[in-house]
């Protein structure tokens, strides 16, 4: 963080030390840094600081007369978990260093004497990572307004995509700052914006959840990595993305019967799409499938014309799962295939269009697939709303009638949001079927 920085113009430290000379010493080094520095002499004048007014972190002397550091700032951890704590404290003071730790749940905790750089550093550090704590819970905040106020949208569709495509950008610049907190959580951020996405869209090409369905699944069969499998289900959820600079004419077009300008067009969508992705760094590699998922085997593809095994793995799949998907929806030829005649279609492009081998491996699957295994699962339980109950896990993702994503596979339900999904059906007018996993007898 440096001086420039608006955000350390706001931030409020608090030093607290039964010794007036370390508190002058402290308030030395800070005196050329952009904090609002307040000082208590003991414990108890620290605690009466924080009830009159916000602090964002306490640095303290570990050894005080009444209260020492340790009790000081388990108390502030208690009553102000957000505020950030620091002790100092000298060689001897280590039980005092162990209770602060473990009680006080500390940030950092720096020896007598100190060195002023450091001091400097680390009170950027906590001051920066509170930061981006705050924008992340901001972030999720926001993420869920918005996938909320999308349920009421009913405005013109071209005016719309354009505001929630600015408020998109917003959310990925966001994540770009606080993407280290955010990382784990990236995989189901991305089917969140995919809801987003999918109201630019026609409701009959909105294949985002299709396409991560089978990806998922195909990745949970043939147990690949949870990096390659967490890649692919960014960038099935993504990976039309780059339509969104298209007319709407365009979505209602089969693929093999655009020409000149708009055959184009459809050609560069894979670049587009990536090229929006590349600034944020955990969407790197799915940013790199998306570009590469419309490649072929035989080196007739687009954009960079690569063949067989210099195509990587997850944008061979990525392309029998997005072309299995479009087939049926009449995106690519002229009519509307059925699942087999899909299936058999690819068949016949294994080794022109597809990796022959992995061609068979997903063929195999969707064809298992086709059974529906989870309504021959005795586990599972396909509900409507008025008869679900606490505790019940959800298997499949629940989707509105619009396709925006509205719960994710492994939520567990109780009582406050079942009466919320009932309560949702009525304002929209529909009836919801959820697949459920009872819970288990204790």
């Amino acid at each position: 963080m440096s001086e420039q920085s608006p955000m350390a113009l706001t931030m409020t430290l608090l030093l607290v030390d039964d010794e007036e000379n370390i508190l002058n010493s402290l308030r030395r080094v800070l005196r050329n840094e952009p904090y609002t520095v307040l000082t208590a002499s003991s414990g108890d004048q620290a605690l009466s600081l924080m009830e009159a007014q916000h602090i964002d972190l306490v640095i303290s002397d570990a050894r005080m007369p009444s209260m020492d550091g340790a009790t000081l700032l388990a108390k502030i951890q208690q009553r102000w978990p957000e505020c950030l704590r620091i002790l100092l404290t000298g060689y001897a003071d280590i039980s005092t260093t162990i209770r602060a730790i473990n009680d006080g749940q500390i940030y950092r905790y720096l020896s007598k004497p100190w060195d002023d750089d450091d001091l400097r550093l680390i009170i950027r550090q906590a001051l920066a990572y509170q930061f981006s704590e705050q924008e992340r819970q901001r972030l999720e905040r926001l993420t869920l307004s918005q996938n909320l106020q999308l349920q009421e949208l009913n405005a013109d569709l071209e005016n719309r995509v354009k505001a929630r495509t600015a408020e998109l950008q917003q959310v990925a610049d966001m994540l770009d700052l606080a993407y280290s907190e955010l990382r784990r959580s990236y995989a189901t951020a991305t089917e969140v914006f995919s809801s987003l996405l999918n109201q630019r869209l026609p409701p009959e090409r909105q294949t985002n959840s299709r396409v991560v369905a089978l990806v998922k699944a195909f990745a949970q069969r043939h147990q690949l990595n949870e990096a390659l499998g967490r890649d692919l289900a960014m960038a099935a959820a993504l990976y039309n993305l780059g339509k969104l600079t298209w007319k709407d004419h365009l979505f209602n077009s089969p693929a093999d019967f655009l020409y000149k300008e708009e055959r184009e067009l459809y050609r560069r969508y894979p670049e587009v799409g990536e090229g929006l992705l590349m600034t944020l760094e955990p969407l790197q590699e799915a940013a790199t499938l998306i570009r590469h998922h419309q490649e072929r085997w035989n080196g007739s593809g687009f954009p960079d014309q690569l063949k067989e095994n210099d195509i990587p793995y997850g944008a061979r799949l990525l392309r029998l799962a997005v072309d299995f998907v479009e087939l049926q929806q009449g995106m690519v030829l002229e009519r509307k295939l059925g699942h087999d005649e899909a299936l058999q279609l690819i068949q016949k492009y294994a080794g022109k269009l597809y990796d022959p081998q992995l061609c068979e491996q997903f063929v195999n699957l969707c064809t298992e697939l086709a059974l529906d295994t989870t309504l021959t699962d005795d586990t599972v339980f396909m509900l409507d709303t008025s008869h679900l109950k606490s505790g019940m896990i959800l298997v499949r993702d629940l989707h509105a009638k619009n396709g925006t994503l509205l719960l994710s596979v492994g939520k567990e339900l109780d009582a406050r949001l079942i009466e919320k999904l009932i309560n949702f059906e009525e304002a929209e007018g529909a009836k919801y079927t959820l697949y459920v996993r009872k819970p288990q007898a204790k």
